[in-house]
């Protein structure tokens, strides 16, 4: 570990994150973790919105598979509406 402080928790389970670490980890206002506990470690990890190209990928894989899958777009619209009840 490169860098160590230390910190307090609030009486509301707040706690803050040395200004040393935000800096060395780019963290803003409002950045969001993924919070493990066990024993007596607690382990934050910064969760960064992915870019969305990313996600042009996973949605032509997608569009590809469900083509070989024969499935169309009626399909995707009748299932949605199917599982929100308002079809049989």
């Amino acid at each position: 570990m490169s860098n160590v402080s230390t910190t307090k928790m609030s009486s509301k389970g707040q706690v803050v994150i040395p200004e040393n670490i935000r800096k060395q980890l780019n963290l803003k206002a409002g950045a969001q973790f993924v919070v493990v506990g066990s024993k007596d470690v607690v382990i934050l990890k910064n969760i960064s919105q992915p870019d969305l190209s990313e996600f042009d990928e996973l949605i032509a894989n997608a569009r590809k598979k469900a083509k070989e899958a024969g499935i169309k777009k009626s399909d995707v619209k009748d299932a949605i509406l199917k599982v929100r009840g308002k079809i049989k």
